[in-house]
């Protein structure tokens, strides 16, 4: 029987678990998009979840517990400016996990993590004005 087993371990310690949850939040809230295994997707889904309900309320309090939990700044900003508001009418359900085949090297099964109305210029936005920024310096 498997009576209080709440999450999948995903063959990590709880230290590795929460960074590597950190860092897929993190790159979620960057890119609005991304691919990853199915598990660690399922996982991923209730912890951004609370996260959306921490920016849709928005108060100074709210802004402190997403910020101990992300890794930069910037995620924090982002969270709370653009996707607090968007979803500001909605009742939960801000991302959906699709299915996305099995990875070529394992055959471990993928999935697409994205948010339900993403911005789809934001993939890859911050990388696209890195690079054009190192152009206009060159």
């Amino acid at each position: 029987m498997r009576h209080a087993r709440g999450y999948r371990r995903l063959n990590r310690t709880h230290e590795h678990r929460k960074a590597l949850f950190a860092n897929m939040c993190g790159s979620l809230i960057e890119h609005e998009q991304i691919k990853t295994t199915l598990p660690k997707a399922k996982e991923l889904r209730p912890i951004i979840e609370k996260m959306i309900t921490l920016a849709k309320r928005g108060d100074l309090h709210a802004r402190r517990q997403a910020a101990s939990q992300l890794k930069q700044d910037q995620y924090v900003v982002k969270l709370f400016d653009i996707l607090g508001p968007r979803y500001k009418d909605r009742a939960g359900g801000y991302v959906r996990v699709l299915k996305a085949g099995f990875r070529y090297g394992d055959m471990a099964p993928m999935a697409i993590i994205e948010f339900v109305d993403r911005d789809p210029n934001a993939k890859g936005a911050a990388d696209k004005a890195r690079v054009e920024a190192e152009n206009a310096e060159a």
